[in-house]
């Protein structure tokens, strides 16, 4: 009876396989969570289950990453990475590109950047690397010029042009959609704005070009480049499903980089 109960063990445990590998992403509201959820379910049938955890602001996952507490994040592009990797010390790598979010303008007040008034007060990011993208984003559009030897973060200390005599207003990127109607318009990253229920497509009044060095990819931890989960995971991002899923979901607004 033993060797019986025993067998049926094996054969129930040889029929089912070997349990799958489980991993942490941390992602952030918006477009990034929701192409997750569906990266989780293509992963799944392949032997990886991946838990999805959403942060509300661009420090936190890269500081989970580091403390372990997630295995890997999907939020974020190049240079914002590399701002955090100088400034705080973390020590991560990045094993696949994921999309491009172009950067929106949008205003509760103006639906033409024509009708821009003197001195009108534009909400952009705080932290100096998408605050620096706000900034050359306006530039592209003809609003004001920067100084070009500070490269990709510009401050507001190296705008050399201003004919509209803009003035600034830099907050939490998160926090830019909710302060709309405090503002004479904002630049919002693509996540926060889909997150708080504005459309990219139907609500900008402008967009940052799709031709921009704001990739944004999946970091892991320094060591982990080569975990055979990391290979899953971009190979399931990487699906046709997934490319199919953002251009049917996003309509252009969120543009596939791999």
């Amino acid at each position: 009876m033993l060797r019986l109960t025993t067998l049926t063990s094996v054969l129930a445990l040889m029929a089912t396989g070997p349990a799958a590998e489980e991993i942490k992403v941390g992602v952030s509201p918006g477009e990034h969570a929701e192409i997750m959820e569906e990266v989780a379910r293509i992963a799944e049938p392949m032997g990886l289950e991946i838990d999805v955890v959403e942060f509300s602001d661009y420090v936190v996952p890269n500081q989970a990453l580091a403390d372990g507490d997630i295995q890997a994040n999907s939020f974020q592009h190049v240079p914002y990475l590399e701002a955090q990797m100088k400034d705080r010390g973390f020590e991560l790598s990045v094993v696949g590109n994921t999309i491009t979010t172009p950067m929106g303008v949008y205003s509760d007040k103006i639906t033409d950047l024509a009708d821009l008034e003197e001195g009108s007060t534009f909400g952009i990011p705080n932290d100096p690397t998408n605050g620096g993208r706000a900034l050359l984003v306006l530039q592209e559009l003809g609003l004001i010029k920067v100084d070009e030897a500070a490269g990709l973060v510009p401050t507001v200390l190296d705008i050399t042009e201003n004919p509209k005599d803009l003035s600034f207003k830099e907050l939490d990127a998160a926090q830019l959609p909710r302060s709309l109607a405090d503002l004479d318009a904002a630049l919002i990253n693509t996540n926060y704005a889909i997150a708080s229920g504005l459309s990219p497509k139907e609500d900008s009044i402008a967009m940052e070009s799709a031709e921009n060095p704001y990739v944004n990819v999946i970091a892991v931890r320094k060591g982990d480049e080569e975990a055979a989960w990391v290979e899953t995971l971009l190979k399931a991002y990487h699906s046709d499903e997934i490319k199919t899923f953002i251009d049917e979901s996003y309509q252009g607004t969120v543009i596939t980089s791999w």
